[in-house]
């Protein structure tokens, strides 16, 4: 006999990778619950902590003594949780500690499957839930992405530089409806310009005169040295000019003291959007440097249509875990522009995915319509699409999940982007 009589099998190395135990944290802002279980879903060990310094060793203290093997290790039990953006989540990825992720909607779905009453719910049961969802369907919900500390500060200035966009955005959006109900002429005076309201020298013409009685007594001087305060080097005179004459003209008008009033109004709306414009402007600038210094900033700069802006929130959403796409149809699926088909019985449908990286799925739009000029082959994809009968939104999807496999195929392989190999010529070409 190889092996002596009523000695246990020795465990293969595939046996030894596969978790004992499965560990739940239900958080809060206060107190974190800790739920450990065994592979037949027994409790074996349960705490309360503190999203502190001795909470974190509480809970890494707590995983090392399960079991007094030598085979096991902490980092071998898979921690779920319902958040990825957590203190204690950090701390647990930096002790090289898997943790999973589960989206709120999911752990409530399973927890149907505990009770038929789904409200019913307790913090300790529900990180039993959160072990026992990892331990029958660990295959179905993959560990948080081991991403790089320089790519996760990129993250955060990215999302960052996105919010103060939309600040800016909304701001502008408020200032241009007030000016419309009570001083016409300051949107008519640069709607012929780049960036219209939004225009330094309009901003600061506002600024000196925020009611159109205030702007109709300006003189030609003042409104000549508000304009090269704020920058403009080219006909002063004529555009002083211009502009004298354009609040001179006759304008439907509020009354005296309820024009005075939307003025006021007015100056606090332009000063939010002046301070959401330098904050976009900062972000922007630390997040292209912070991209720049990444090591697949090249890779990505090599697409057509990306620049440092999209290139940094490619780049941020995406990540830098080799492992965490295996393949673009991986990639494409989780930026929401790969098909998603529904079958039953004798009904098929296919549609685009609603669920998907919001933030992914509105960059890879922009990034293919910035494609179109710049790629010969992205415009002949996209016409091809068109004639086969795809909408516009339609279309851009298909060539984002194209460009999409192809810039996948590139960091995979370390290789910058070539047009022939992405779009090779077709036979209606030749």
């Amino acid at each position: 006999m190889s092996q002596a009589e009523g000695s246990a099998p020795t465990p293969t190395r595939s046996e030894e990778n596969v978790p004992r135990f499965f560990c739940g944290i239900d958080w809060s802002e206060g107190w974190n619950d800790v739920a450990v279980i065994d592979a037949q879903g027994a409790v074996v060990a349960q705490a309360r902590i503190l999203e502190t310094p001795e909470g974190h060793k509480q809970v890494l203290s707590l995983l090392s003594g399960l079991s007094t093997s030598q085979r096991h290790s902490r980092r071998q039990v898979p921690i779920a949780i319902e958040t990825g953006r957590s203190l204690l989540v950090a701390a647990l990825l930096k002790a090289r500690q898997p943790v999973i992720a589960i989206n709120p909607t999911i752990v409530a779905n399973y927890r149907g499957r505990v009770s038929p009453a789904k409200k019913r719910k307790s913090d300790r049961s529900d990180a039993q839930l959160l072990a026992n969802i990892i331990r029958t369907d660990g295959h179905l919900h993959r560990p948080l992405p081991a991403h790089s500390e320089q790519l996760l500060a990129l993250t955060e200035l990215s999302r960052a530089h996105s919010h103060a966009v939309r600040q800016q955005q909304y701001y502008l959006r408020r200032l241009r409806s007030q000016l419309r109900v009570f001083y016409p002429a300051a949107l008519q005076a640069w709607a012929s310009l780049p960036k219209k309201i939004l225009r330094p020298e309009a901003r600061a013409m506002l600024h000196v005169a925020p009611t159109p009685a205030q702007a109709a007594k300006l003189k030609h001087r003042q409104i000549a040295d508000t304009l090269a305060a704020a920058g403009r080097t080219r006909l002063i005179a004529d555009e002083a000019d211009r502009l004298r004459e354009l609040f001179r003209q006759p304008q439907l008008r509020q009354r005296p003291a309820v024009e005075e009033a939307m003025g006021t109004a007015m100056l606090s709306t332009l000063a939010c959007l002046d301070r959401a414009d330098r904050l976009a402007a900062t972000l922007e600038a630390e997040a292209t440097e912070a991209f720049m210094a990444h090591p697949q900033a090249k890779i990505y700069c090599s697409f057509p249509g990306v620049g440092p802006v999209l290139g940094v929130r490619l780049l941020a959403e995406i990540g830098d875990d080799p492992n965490r796409f295996i393949s673009g149809r991986g990639l494409r699926a989780y930026a929401g522009v790969a098909p998603l088909t529904w079958s039953s019985g004798g009904s098929r449908s296919v549609t685009h995915r609603k669920i998907a990286n919001k933030r992914l799925k509105v960059t890879c739009h922009l990034w293919a319509f910035a494609s179109l000029t710049r790629s010969p082959g992205a415009r002949a994809h996209y016409d091809r699409r068109r004639e086969v009968g795809d909408r516009y939104a339609a279309a851009l999807r298909n060539l984002s999940g194209r460009l999409l496999s192809c810039l996948h195929h590139c960091l995979a392989h370390d290789l910058l982007y070539q047009e022939e190999a992405a779009f090779p010529p077709t036979p209606l070409d030749a």
